[in-house]
């Protein structure tokens, strides 16, 4: 058998958009990922689903000594497979990632070396600190530190590096950074220079300590750091005042609870994460396809031949999709009847499968839908299909019939709780007792229901009043105070985006 290859790929230093697109491909065909511990989780969902994944940090619940990491790239490599070894920051700086391909190259196994960004540029980059600048020196030196948890300061010539002219960059453990500023001042460098300490650098958690190298000595004496950071020691660190923009965000430092599904989760966490937040993706609910698909696929065989067809939710539309394009039939099958969709988050998903709707109702009360839909055609032995959520009871449904429509409903998915997540760090009871979270999101009334069943009942009402509840329209707002939960943020545009901006709204006139 041919072996596969292994590709070293540079994980970057946290975010997980800062992978280079080459790291991303590699991934996306991985029949093995070995990766480090630090490594975002988001990145292992970009391997197939399929993929092995071994965690071999040394945080890892069973951690590995080098040697026999790199055993085990050639091990999965000689059973045919693509192995990518995924690696916090880049491979090749201050990293294993050379004994890893040297061990290779002795083994004859085929491994290719995709670069990433490294921790010591892109830390600086993020607390707007330029590791160079015109004029602020030609030399740029990075030291390795170390984050075992010792004092020891790196065996260097620390004259010649206080000497020099230019940026001193060193990521560090926390225990190290107080030496490491008392060797730079000892052997000749200025108490008076700018400095910064950036710890979790390009995470919603950075934190910056900024100063001249005589104050951040004291502040780390006085407050010692808990996590490893980076040292940035230069001119150029004066300039963060400046060019400070990743903690200028309006959200930045916020930690926001998203319980919308995992799968329809991506673009709230991105637009939230885009204006400096933390998201915790806490999915209450996952959607599941109905008991009875029959009758879904019958009512998409039949689709041409109704008047109306109704959609409430996107995860409808999804499912009334997915239906309707498998096999032979396409987005024509509903030339002839006129759609509605509920909300413009509905909307928009009919638009994402190149359709237009008919009508648009931005809030969900049946009345004004029902004269909106009479305007376009007489509904009195009109057929109406409604795909809907598995047992749900739409009130828009009894007007329908009411004014004499045909209705048709089918259930064309099914909404299932999920436990809430948990893991180190992640106890989201805890969190909300403990005053760690800044606001929780609901884009659905399902998504409130499972959440408050997940939390108990008894609990829920308590421990979300000690923070800014959000609720995508009023609907989900009404299902919040029927469970005793005040909805601080309402939007008026009942989108992803409406919401995110309702958030920042409120959040800064707090």
């Amino acid at each position: 058998m041919e072996p596969g290859t292994v590709f070293i790929v540079g994980a970057g230093p946290g975010d997980p958009l800062l992978i280079t697109v080459r790291g991303q491909r590699c991934l996306s065909s991985a029949d093995v990922v070995v990766h480090d511990h630090l490594v975002h989780p988001r990145l292992l969902r970009l391997a197939p689903a399929r993929a092995e994944r071994i965690d071999v940090g040394a945080a890892a619940p069973q951690p590995l000594e080098q040697d026999a990491i790199n055993l085990l790239l050639a091990e999965k490599a000689r059973e045919g497979k693509t192995v990518v070894r995924l690696k916090w920051g880049d491979p090749f700086v201050f990293d294993s990632g050379g004994k890893e391909a040297l061990f290779l190259h002795e083994q004859e196994v085929p491994f290719e070396v995709v670069p990433g960004v490294t921790a010591p540029v892109a830390a600086p980059t993020y607390a707007g600190v330029p590791v160079t600048y015109p004029g602020a020196g030609d030399v740029l030196v990075f030291i390795r530190g170390h984050e075992d948890g010792s004092y020891t300061t790196p065996r260097i010539d620390w004259s010649a590096v206080a000497a020099i002219e230019g940026t001193i960059v060193c990521y560090a453990g926390a225990r190290q950074l107080p030496n490491i500023i008392d060797a730079l001042v000892a052997h000749g460098r200025s108490p008076k220079e700018w400095s910064a300490v950036v710890s979790h650098g390009t995470l919603p958690q950075q934190r910056t300590m900024h100063g001249t190298l005589g104050e951040l000595q004291e502040k780390l004496k006085a407050n010692p750091q808990k996590d490893p950071a980076v040292l940035i020691a230069g001119a150029v660190a004066g300039l963060r005042e400046h060019l400070r923009w990743f903690d200028a965000r309006p959200l930045f430092g916020k930690r926001v609870l998203v319980t919308r599904t995992r799968e329809q989760a991506g673009d709230l966490v991105q637009m939230l994460e885009d204006l400096g937040a933390e998201a915790i993706e806490a999915p209450s609910i996952r959607v599941a396809p109905p008991q009875d698909e029959q009758a879904l696929e019958d009512a998409c065989a039949s689709a041409s031949t109704y008047d109306w067809i109704v959609f409430a939710t996107a995860s409808g539309v999804d499912a009334f999709m997915r239906h309707l394009l498998a096999g032979p039939r396409d987005v024509r099958w509903l030339k002839g009847p006129r759609l509605c969709a509920i909300g413009l988050a509905t909307a928009e998903r009919l638009a994402r499968y190149g359709i237009k709707v008919d009508l648009v109702p931005v809030e969900y009360q049946a009345e004004p839908i029902l004269q909106s839909m009479r305007a376009g055609c007489d509904l009195s032995g009109a057929r109406v299909l409604f795909p809907r959520a598995e047992g749900a009871r739409e009130a828009l449904v009894e007007e329908l019939r009411k004014a004499g429509a045909e209705v048709v409903e089918v259930d064309a998915f099914r909404t299932v709780r999920q436990p809430l997540p948990s893991g180190p760090g992640l106890d989201i009871y805890k969190m909300l007792l403990d005053g760690e979270i800044d606001v929780v999101t609901f884009t659905s009334p399902s998504s409130v229901r499972n959440f408050v069943q997940a939390l108990g009942e008894d609990q829920a009402a308590d421990l979300l009043r000690t923070t800014i509840v959000a609720c995508i329209g009023p609907v989900t707002a009404d299902a919040a105070e029927r469970l005793e939960i005040e909805a601080n943020v309402v939007p008026k545009d009942y989108t992803m985006a409406g919401l995110v901006a309702a958030i920042v709204e409120h959040v800064a006139q707090r």
